[in-house]
């Protein structure tokens, strides 16, 4: 997890905001070196699972999460529509931070 969860309540249901950052090594074509490709994600959860992550994830947490993207858009105050793709999740798995 890249930052400390953002935990809410909306209509009476607890919702959790965070970030995941991903690694991935990758050969370009042609070269014999790898290149480290970081990548963010947002990430957004609901309900028991939004709980769970209250409790037992924080900043630095390794976590394993099945779930699916979810595209949205709204408007900022500028008047300008914005469009957002996040992972909206189902289950995770949440490992003590690594050493």
């Amino acid at each position: 997890m890249g930052a400390d969860p953002i935990v809410k309540e909306v209509n009476k249901t607890k919702v959790a905001n965070f970030s995941v950052v991903v690694n991935d090594n990758y050969k370009p074509k042609g070269s014999d070196e790898f290149v480290e490709k970081t990548l963010w994600f947002n990430v957004v959860a609901w309900d028991r699972i939004a709980e769970k992550i209250e409790k037992k994830c924080s900043k630095g947490t390794e976590v394993i999460i099945n779930g699916k993207l979810e595209n949205k858009s709204y408007t900022d105050k500028e008047g300008v529509k914005r469009f957002v793709t996040e992972v909206r999740v189902d289950e995770i798995i949440c490992r003590a931070k690594a050493a």
